[in-house]
């Protein structure tokens, strides 16, 4: 019995040397395809009770070993929409049927209908920022639909966040409260104005008129007007009272707002949004009224998209011909916690498994995930000097064990032809 269990040991020699090379010829294949992944064949031994009389010889056991978690280097493009992931995380990608799976092949371009599929025809998956910040299911892919980036081609956005700063002279006169800007009056007195421009739900510029009044005792009070609502030549009176009125307390002692006193302004848009204008960092001195800042953060009139930006953190950007970037998407990372024990399949996606562990979502730069990297691609690990040396080294064990075969199958002739 010897003979033929020294034969079965050459076959699983041969049979593991054999997926050996499968594995070389697999690397060697995809070793220029985006975000691949090495595979390597393990062996272990497989030994037989030999019950102390004969030695059984065993075999070789071959095992499959994917680096999933290895870290591939990058290859920089011109397309924006290009994605590679620095760090622990993988895109979220569904197919035609909405399977999702884990990929890091984000070699991404907008199909005819605008959605971002990849080169192996997976879509890109990602949360809308049309309502607002998205609540992510750590442990599920509920809220996620696919990124489309045609849906934008032509958009408003009304306003909703403005900054402005200034300083409101210490020394100037006071105004009797029934002749503020808030009463209304043909002889409406202040100590200052200035103009924002901000806009509506269908883009239309609507310029705001920003009165501050010193009202005495450390108090303002900030007026905000319709300018459409303005007399003939600009000012008071206006046709409607102010859209809205705080009053702001100052520290005489300091210059700076009280504890207890607002340090912003919520203005109802005509046909628009709350415009919430921060006034934090305003100073009241003796100095001259000084605009220190004065900026509409969000809104634009309507304009088509220009192109895209992706931020580290996932956030994908449409910029407008007028220059405005609106956050329209927030791409998330997927992670489990044995990445190298996912199973592979076909397009370059894996899927979890019970040796992986559960998949578990978040965003880039959050929680132990990498940091989204645009206009990169991640090359495939493979290492074509390390491939050719392995093939040469599985061509050369498999020869070996052939010879321990043919060697067995020789014997075995001598000992039927013993009979002869």
């Amino acid at each position: 019995m010897g003979l033929y269990s020294t034969m079965r040991t050459s076959a699983s020699g041969m049979a593991a040397q054999a997926n050996r090379l499968g594995a070389v010829s697999d690397n060697i294949a995809n070793s220029s395809t985006t975000g691949y992944k090495r595979a390597s064949m393990e062996f272990s031994s497989l030994i037989l009770d030999s019950g102390g009389t004969e030695y059984v010889s065993g075999g070789v056991e071959s095992h499959t070993r994917y680096a999933i978690s290895e870290q591939g280097g990058f290859s920089f493009t011109t397309s924006v929409t290009d994605l590679a992931v620095k760090g622990q995380g993988f895109f979220v990608v569904s197919s035609e049927n909405g399977q999702t799976f884990l990929t890091r092949a984000g070699s991404f371009v907008p199909d005819g209908a605008g959605d971002l599929v990849n080169a192996a025809g997976f879509k890109l998956m990602g949360y809308s920022l049309a309502n607002g910040a998205p609540s992510i299911v750590a442990n599920g892919t509920g809220g996620l639909e696919v990124v489309n980036i045609g849906s934008l081609a032509l958009q408003a956005t009304p306003s909703t966040e403005a900054a402005f700063q200034v300083n409101l002279p210490y020394n100037s006169s006071t105004v009797p409260v029934a002749d503020a800007p808030s009463g209304n009056t043909a002889t409406a007195q202040y100590t200052a104005k200035t103009s924002l421009d901000a806009y509506d739900n269908l883009g239309n510029k609507i310029t705001l008129d920003v009165y501050s009044t010193n009202l005495g005792g450390g108090d303002w009070e900030i007026t905000v007007f319709n300018q459409a609502d303005a007399a003939a030549g600009g000012g008071f009176p206006y046709a409607s009272g102010p859209l809205s009125t705080e009053t702001m307390t100052f520290d005489n002692s300091t210059g700076s707002f009280t504890s207890a006193s607002p340090t912003s302004v919520s203005v109802p848009i005509p046909n628009g949004a709350t415009l919430v204008i921060d006034m934090t960092g305003s100073t009241q001195l003796g100095a001259d009224y000084t605009l220190l800042d004065a900026t509409v953060v969000n809104g634009n009139a309507p304009s088509a998209v220009e192109s895209v930006e992706i931020a580290e953190d996932g956030t994908l950007y449409a910029v407008f011909e007028s220059g405005t970037r609106v956050a329209t998407y927030k791409i998330p990372l997927a992670s489990v916690a044995s990445p190298d024990n996912l199973q592979p399949l076909a397009g370059n996606v894996f899927i979890a498994t019970a040796n992986s562990g559960e998949v578990q979502l978040g965003f880039p730069g959050e929680s132990g995930f990498g940091i989204m990297v645009s206009g990169a691609l991640e090359q495939s690990t493979v290492d074509l000097a390390s491939e050719l040396t392995t093939m040469i080294e599985a061509e050369r064990n498999y020869t070996a064990n052939s010879k321990v075969f043919q060697t067995g199958a020789e014997l075995m002739d001598v000992l039927v032809n013993l009979k002869r």
